[in-house]
This record gives C-alpha cells, structure tokens and sequence, in this order.
C-alpha cells in the first residue's frame, strides 16, 4: 500500500502551477497519503532538497503565479548517473511515486523514474500549449489573457500615431499563444511557425488597409518564426507603416492564474493522485473534449502537437 508521494515542477514556470500543487497535495493528504515536496526540479530531487508539506503548505496558493516548489533545469538527469542519484534520495525519504508538473523534458525525466520502479504521473505544465494529446496545457489560458491585454494597450497607442506595432510573444516552437491572442486582441496579422507566410502579401494587406482607411495595424509574430525586429525590418523594405517592435518576452508567464487555469490543474492533479493510486505511472494527463484522458509518455514523444489552424483562418478573415 503507498504511504508516501512527491512533487516537483520542471522546466519554465507558467501560472497555474501552484493550483497544480495545492491539487496534488490535498487529494492525497484526503487519500490518507504523506506528501513531499522537492525543490528545484531533478536538481533538487539529486541534492535531496526535499521537505513533507502538510495541508497548511498550500493555502493561498491557489492565486500566486510561478511554483512554490521554483524550478530549475538539470541536463544531467538524462544520464543514468543522475537518474540513480535521484533515486537514492526517493529511497532516503521513502518516496514511492511521483507528480512532476513541466513539459516535454520533465516528462522525459519522469518516464526514466517510472522504469526504475518510481511511478510517475506527469502533468502538463506550460504557457506553450505544445504537449501532444491534449487540447489545453496549464498556464497558456493565463499566458493568453496577458497577451491580449498587453494587445489591446498596444492598439491605443497605435492608433493615437497612426503606426504599427510587431508583437512578438513566446511559444517557443509552437504558435498556439499567437493565434489565440490574434484572435482575441483583433491582430491585422498573425504570423506562426505553423503556416507559410509572405513578408511582401503581409505588406500589401497593410497598404491595403491604410487605403481604405485603417492607419493603425497590430501584428502577432511568434517568436518561433524569427524575433521581431528581424521580421519588422523585412517589412520596412515594403513600404514605411511606422514600424514598431515589442518583445513581450518572460512577463506573459507570470501573474495570477486565470479561473480556468485554476480548475484544470486542479482536475489534473487530483486526477493524478488517483492515478497512483491505481498502481500506473509513465502516464502523461491531458484534457481532450473537456475530459480527463491519459496517454503512455513514450506515445507523446513520438508524436507532434498540432496547431489549430481554422483559427489561422479565422484571424485573416476577420481583419479583412
């Protein structure tokens, strides 16, 4: 019978994260369960920072963006070296299974932990909505809103000059955070890694517009096609549109998390410790068509996150 669980966050931190945490810890302090919270990631669990949470241990954390637990990256947990270190420490504090909320590489760490006899359920855990097999990641809700809102200033001050702005926002290699906020925020263009695009076709669209009165225009630019004052610069040699780059950058991680942020990492986390409790592990969480689904993490790498391009569609046949 398992006595004993941890929880670690990996990798870039993204709002929701603690309500992940909060989820995990109180549903097996329900189930009877002893809880340990480990610091820093794989780094932490290696070094044995490793503390036992009570119920205490999360209250109001439900509201703070960022992990509690903080975050680090550890390259070396890929080698055997590191995962059999870190597996001396699990034995040390008589931890028998794992939560680790993160992306693609902490799911590839806790899939290591799961062959050497440790369960582990992974939860995912980034602004980038790009893990395979589920439509939504904890944090990219809050990530998105963010976006907007910084949109949203950005088309004030652009139309009180008459100019247009280049928004670059992160996703890393994915465009899911572009599309939503282009959408959402009345981008005259949205540009992800995703789909082709034409510096030149973006120019006449923009030239078009200002002919038929438009002046002002806003262009979301992920930052897994090329940085903005890159993509603004191919566009000044079309034409003068009074170009302006913004990096948006870091701050669409922080903040407090979004309701719905919230309560799909509070479904996910308890859903985890359940998990668990069956005996299963090497499974990654997801949320496909509004329901909890769970998929072998070995499925996940070989398979790719797909963009949801009607709403690509969507963006240009609205800013017509």
């Amino acid at each position: 019978m398992m006595k004993r669980i941890g929880i670690m966050t990996s990798g870039g931190d993204a709002p929701g994260m603690n309500a992940a945490i909060r989820a995990v810890a109180r549903k097996a302090m329900h189930e009877g369960l002893e809880v340990f919270g480990i610091n820093y990631g794989f780094a932490g669990l290696v070094a044995g920072d490793i503390f036992q949470m009570t119920a205490q241990s999360v209250n109001d954390t439900i509201k703070r963006g960022g992990t509690m637990l903080y975050s680090a990256r550890y390259p070396e947990f890929a080698q055997e070296e590191g995962q059999l270190k870190g597996i001396e420490q699990l034995n040390k504090f008589g931890i028998e299974a794992l939560v680790v909320i993160g992306g693609d590489g902490s799911y590839h760490g806790a899939l290591r932990l799961t062959e050497h006899g440790y369960n582990a359920i992974g939860l995912p855990g980034t602004i980038d909505n790009d893990i395979p097999y589920t439509d939504f990641t904890i944090g990219f809700d809050t990530s998105v809103n963010t976006v907007v809102e910084a949109i949203d200033r950005l088309q004030d001050t652009a139309a009180s000059h008459e100019r247009t702005f280049v928004v670059e926002v992160m996703g890393r290699g994915a465009g899911d955070i572009a599309l939503w906020a282009g959408v959402a925020g009345a981008a005259s263009d949205v540009i992800i890694p995703e789909h082709d695009f034409d510096v030149k076709k973006v120019a006449e669209k923009l030239r078009a517009s200002r002919e038929a009165g438009q002046k002002h225009a806003v262009i979301v630019l992920a930052e897994g096609v090329m940085h903005a004052d890159e993509f603004a610069k191919e566009l000044s040699a079309y034409g003068d549109f009074q170009l302006r780059s913004t990096v948006l950058g870091h701050v669409v991680r922080g903040g407090s998390p979004t309701a719905r942020d919230r309560v799909l990492a509070s479904e996910m986390g308890a859903y985890a410790v359940e998990l668990l409790l069956e005996g299963k592990g090497g499974l990654a969480i997801g949320i496909q068509n509004n329901k909890l689904v769970n998929h072998n993490m070995l499925d996940l790498f070989d398979a790719k996150h797909e963009a949801q391009l009607d709403l690509y569609d969507l963006a240009h046949d609205l800013s017509i």
